[in-house]
């Protein structure tokens, strides 16, 4: 398999493109016995997600070495690999020109890494579908990657969908060959994938490994759950307030929004869920990190929590409960601190968009 170098000062770096990866990542570290903890390192990938001052308040805790940010670029950012998207009229002449791009997108994202991945004993990667992971397999770098969402192999198997037709082919090409790229376990220098579920995706790669994230929750106790929360929570003050005051409220309805569709559509998706549960009790939202609509000019008068803050987070205040907590595709196995979840799903969404755009596992 190779050689990967092992440096027992640099023994763990984690990539993260959002708030969750980060979230998951102290989960992990914590589970570790003390004397290993506070060696790691972290990058933040800003292609997708404004971590705005995280990265301090990350470096705060005691918990990582260092952080370091990345400004990991789309392939948009590079004009000349448009060339190697376009179709050729027949597979032989697609594959190669994936071969090119596979291979070029990587030597043209390497100025922009912040660090030299080869000094680090285990390097881990949320959602290596992202150009660090062209970069590392390119580089015959050694990784673990781990699942974007919880559970989100489950709802959007990306790799089989990205590679329909012929996916047996490309994925050997891949795995033994590398000469193209397929995420999600199927790269020759995955190493393994880590995932909440095996049982939940209906065709699991044979790299999956399983970790449950709410075994790596039960085991957090007060001082950890309160280093995550100095880590996560910008204003804790405002939030505890927040809460405090929502403890006074009888019935209370818990609304987590997604990024879906166009923000105009969006937003009227979310005014139907309101109009949905409103007769139910009292209507909470909590943004999606990566949601952009403007909540709080559009439903002012509606309670919001910080959209920075992972919602499973919630649970760490005591105290803290719903009635019901509502959602459109969030996965809703990680919360434990409502009476009843609901899942909207697919069958919801066809109302407002084309369903082939969220069914993407029926396409397989």
């Amino acid at each position: 398999m190779g050689k990967r170098r092992k440096d027992p000062q640099r023994p763990r770096i984690y990539v993260c493109h959002t708030y969750y990866h980060v979230y998951v990542t102290f989960l992990k570290e914590l589970s570790l016995p003390k004397e290993q903890q506070g060696r790691a390192e972290l990058v933040l990938s800003t292609m997708s997600t404004n971590f705005e001052n995280l990265a301090d308040r990350v470096e705060s805790t005691g918990l990582f070495q260092k952080v370091y940010m990345f400004d990991e670029k789309r392939e948009d950012f590079f004009p000349e690999l448009a060339k190697w998207r376009k179709g050729t009229g027949n597979f032989l002449g697609n594959l190669y020109y994936r071969m090119r791009f596979t291979k070029r997108y990587a030597e043209l994202e390497a100025p922009f890494l912040p660090v030299d991945f080869r000094e680090y004993g285990n390097v881990y990667v949320y959602c290596d579908s992202d150009p660090i992971g062209y970069y590392l397999n390119q580089n015959r770098i050694y990784y673990h990657a781990l699942e974007d969402g919880l559970n989100c192999l489950k709802n959007f198997d990306a790799a089989r969908y990205d590679n329909r037709g012929h996916f047996r082919l490309k994925a050997f090409l891949s795995k033994r060959l590398n000469l193209i790229f397929v995420q999600n376990g199927y790269g020759k220098y995955c190493i393994d994938m880590e995932v909440n579920d095996i049982a939940s995706i209906e065709r699991p790669c044979p790299y999956y490994v399983e970790c449950p994230r709410q075994a790596l929750v039960d085991r957090l106790d007060g001082r950890d759950k309160d280093l995550i929360l100095r880590a996560f929570v910008r204003d804790k003050e405002t939030l505890e307030r927040q809460l405090e005051e929502s403890s006074l409220v009888g019935d209370k309805i818990l609304i987590l929004t997604d990024p879906l569709c166009t923000l105009d559509v969006r937003e009227k998706i979310f005014r139907d869920i309101i109009r949905m549960y409103e007769p139910e009790g009292t209507i909470f939202l909590k943004p999606h990190p990566r949601d952009d609509l403007d909540y709080r000019k559009l439903f002012p008068e509606y309670p919001q929590f910080d959209a920075t803050v992972p919602m499973e987070m919630l649970g760490f205040f005591p105290g803290v409960h719903f009635r019901k907590v509502v959602g459109v595709f969030t996965e809703m196995k990680g919360i434990t601190f409502a009476d009843e979840v609901v899942r909207l799903g697919p069958d919801f969404m066809d109302r407002y968009e084309d369903p082939d755009i969220h069914r993407q596992n029926e396409q397989i």
